[in-house]
């Protein structure tokens, strides 16, 4: 069976063989997929990894080409925050306190480039590490994209189920320090305007964004990646 890593070498050979020479397009993830016999997804895994490692560049809409001048690129994966907390030796559980099918505000909406009166579905969770307030994550999910049937969200975790399930081709990532909003503060158990470690992040398919996630964090919660 072709597994995605068979596929990242004969890539790989492809490009050193200069069948596909630097600067230049190479095949679609669909017609790849019928050549090879794989998932879609298959191949997308394949190609991120050779994004990832500088030698691909994939810009959404615009397809992927041979890096010119091959670089490594500085990576962070998305983590699955149930593993998170139990790496630290605690209990992860987990609240749904608000799902709903209804229009984003217009910033969330402009920054995944949706126009007027397209509908996601919005999550509100809470996380939490032996009982106690983790994180408060707000989500905006492009249901209309993801793989059928669709879990019970209030069973198993949004971040979690997505990781799993739903390869991105691209994403964006900002972290920033910024005080406690009323329904923050309550949430997780803080003085209103305290300071929050927050993160958010969007993912894209080739054509269409797959979320928006905004995630807080209070006092004392700390990054670490490798390099």
């Amino acid at each position: 069976m072709t597994g995605w890593e068979d596929i990242r070498a004969e890539v790989l050979r492809r490009i050193r063989a200069r069948d596909w020479p630097p600067g230049g397009m190479i095949p679609t993830e669909e017609d790849l997929a019928v050549e090879f016999g794989v998932a879609r997804a298959t191949v997308n895994r394949a190609l991120r990894d050779l994004a990832t490692s500088g030698v691909l560049e994939r810009r959404r809409k615009a397809g992927t080409r041979v890096a010119a001048l091959p670089v490594r690129k500085a990576t962070l994966d998305i983590p699955v925050i149930r593993l998170e907390i139990e790496a630290r030796g605690q209990s992860h559980s987990f609240q749904v306190l608000k799902q709903s099918f209804m229009e984003p505000p217009v910033p969330i909406a402009s920054r995944l480039g949706l126009g007027p009166g397209f509908k996601l579905l919005y999550l509100e969770t809470l996380h939490l590490a032996d009982g106690k307030p983790f994180a408060h994550e707000v989500r905006w999910l492009n249901s209309e994209i993801l793989p059928r049937p669709l879990p019970d969200f209030h069973a198993l975790s949004a971040n979690e189920w997505l990781v799993a399930h739903v390869a991105y081709v691209s994403g964006d990532i900002a972290f920033s320090a910024e005080g406690a909003s009323p329904r923050e503060a309550a949430v997780l158990g803080v003085a209103p305007g305290a300071a929050l470690f927050v993160t958010e992040r969007m993912t894209w398919t080739a054509e269409s964004p797959i979320t928006f996630v905004r995630l807080a964090h209070g006092p004392g919660y700390r990054v670490q990646t490798l390099v």
